[in-house]
């Protein structure tokens, strides 16, 4: 007698339903994992789209919160990665993990969850790699601007008496 799970479970009165749910277990929590993986990319790429709309906005109405050293540090940061992965060639790791994830799931990159394919959409485009090296860089830099025309100040330490 066989002393595999999926083995033993076929043998029962309902085995092969039962079996072939658990053995599709593993699949589905690849395929829920890698939706996890494309939202936080999606919202790694919305604190950097966002955040320098906001710091930029900021600017504009005088908003003392986007000086905050760490927001801005955090900012700068998120982006500067970006930029020397496309300058050096370096596919993203949150893109390879999701991919992993998918294939081990049995499914397409694309994803076949109608929220993971959703996602997947808006972050990934179909151009060739310069394009998005350009965009990022000039993204980069214009976050790296904001450094100058609105620092970020750190509050002042208090002092003890």
């Amino acid at each position: 007698m066989a002393s595999d799970p999926a083995s033993v479970v076929a043998h029962t009165s309902r085995g092969n339903k039962l079996a072939s749910y658990w053995l599709k277990l593993p699949m589905k929590i690849y395929s829920f994992l890698a939706d996890v993986v494309v939202f936080v990319h999606a919202a790694y790429v919305c604190f950097v789209i966002f955040g320098l709309g906001a710091i930029l906005l900021g600017c504009a109405f005088r908003w003392r919160w986007i000086r905050s050293f760490w927001f801005r540090v955090v900012h700068l940061g998120t982006i500067g990665i970006v930029v020397v992965e496309s300058l050096f060639g370096i596919t993203c790791p949150l893109t390879t993990l999701e991919h992993s994830l998918r294939l081990a799931a049995g499914e397409t990159a694309r994803g076949e969850s109608f929220i993971g394919r959703w996602v997947h959409d808006l972050l990934f485009f179909d151009a060739p790699p310069w394009v998005f090296t350009v965009v990022y860089c000039v993204f980069g830099a214009v976050v790296l601007a904001t450094f100058v025309i609105a620092p970020p100040m750190r509050r002042p330490t208090e002092q003890i008496e």
